[in-house]
């Protein structure tokens, strides 16, 4: 079972999150996890993965120039159909609480659904996530810092729980789904 974290990041936020989804991934038994910026990831791959899961900063509400032009070179592997069935998700950080987590979430998730991708999003029954997350992937707020020789304010525990959470429920219903094909 094979899952590929893609993500963009710009001051370390984003990669610190992606890294706890890919650590949720590998809990899960018979889980093989890649985890690559944009700049080092091959499209070509994705066609050998059972699941796929990018995220970004969320730039005003949409996905960041890195990873939009990196999903922009996907045109071949959906003219091949080669992302069907295959289950995907997504993440996001911003910078301020009401900075477009979601909208930037669900422009995300649109071109997995024009790959012919099972979306996998994060249930309510992760108490992290009823309190303060949302159900289309994983989103957290890093403030901006006050000045630049200030230490990054890298995502939380709280947020590093969500993280874990839903690399570990992508893992488990890859599992599934391909345990019984």
């Amino acid at each position: 079972m094979k899952i590929y974290v893609v993500y963009d990041t710009e001051n370390g936020h984003t990669e610190v999150l992606a890294r706890s989804i890919a650590e949720g991934a590998g809990q899960v038994e018979q889980a093989e996890v890649w985890i690559h910026h944009v700049r080092e990831a091959d499209i070509y791959d994705l066609g050998q993965m059972d699941a796929i899961i990018w995220g970004c900063p969320g730039h005003f509400g949409t996905i960041s120039a890195g990873l939009k032009t990196w999903i922009d070179k996907l045109g071949y592997l959906w003219a091949k159909g080669k992302l069907i069935g295959k289950v995907g998700a997504v993440f996001c950080t911003t910078a301020t609480v009401h900075g477009g987590i979601e909208a930037t979430m669900l422009n995300l998730i649109t071109p997995m659904l024009h790959h012919g991708m099972i979306i996998v999003g994060l249930p309510g029954n992760v108490p992290e996530n009823a309190l303060y997350g949302s159900y289309y992937g994983v989103g957290v707020t890093c403030p901006v810092e006050l000045s630049p020789d200030d230490p990054p304010n890298l995502p939380n525990d709280k947020d590093l729980v969500l993280g874990r959470a839903l690399g570990k429920r992508v893992a488990e219903i890859t599992k599934k789904l391909t345990t019984h094909t």
